[in-house]
């Protein structure tokens, strides 16, 4: 049992709550063409509307699946033509994509791609980080993070995960700070996502 495992019931709830959220912000309808950039089926099954989803990530092979279409691809450079869908939806994905030219890259091309867009990390600030399911230690220098991550999170006490996975997620994740995100989205509404008051994500929005 790993602790993505036990704390699927949550991940249902939040990311539940928020595609209901985004399915009535963006009107979304049967047959509307959405790409998804670096997500799952699984987000899609929380609504009740049946768009034409494009999914693409570099984690599976190109495959049809119905209405879903999963393409992988790089999402630094997606192979689709100006405004090919209605909406770019990308949820917890930008913050791993590398450093801060790729991250540009990443939202050059949601931007390109889709006149509309929703795009969601995590917050940098909130006590709370997803990816250890543990509190405060993303905050300190990354050479203390490689020590306390194996000992001072669940992630770590529950998947016993070997120091060279702890580096590589280290390596992998950059969480951004409003500024950021709203530099990367110049034409977006930043939404904040709370949790008992605590902004927990931010959403660049543009409908």
């Amino acid at each position: 049992m790993t602790i993505y495992q036990i704390i699927i019931p949550l991940q249902v709830l939040f990311r539940g709550s928020r595609m209901r959220r985004f399915a009535k912000m963006f009107g979304v309808g049967n047959e509307m063409r959405i790409i998804d950039v670096g997500g799952r089926k699984c987000n899609w099954t929380l609504i009740d509307k049946r768009p034409d989803v494009t999914i693409t990530n570099i984690e599976f092979d190109s495959y049809e699946d119905g209405r879903f279409h999963y393409v992988r691809t790089n999402g630094e450079r997606l192979p689709y033509d100006d405004n090919s869908f209605a909406v770019c939806y990308s949820n917890s994905v930008i913050e791993h994509v590398g450093d801060a030219n790729a991250r540009k890259k990443f939202a050059a091309e949601i931007r390109r791609v889709a006149p509309r867009y929703y795009v969601q990390t995590p917050y940098k600030w909130f006590f709370f980080d997803p990816h250890t399911v543990g509190a405060f230690v993303h905050w300190l220098p990354k050479r203390w993070q490689r020590r306390l991550i194996r000992w001072c999170t669940p992630w770590g006490l529950i998947d016993r995960p070997s120091q060279d996975k702890v580096d590589a997620l280290i390596a992998e994740i950059d969480l951004l700070t409003e500024a950021e995100m709203r530099a990367l989205f110049p034409d977006a509404q930043i939404i904040k996502e709370r949790f008992f008051g605590f902004t927990k994500s931010l959403i660049a929005v543009r409908v």
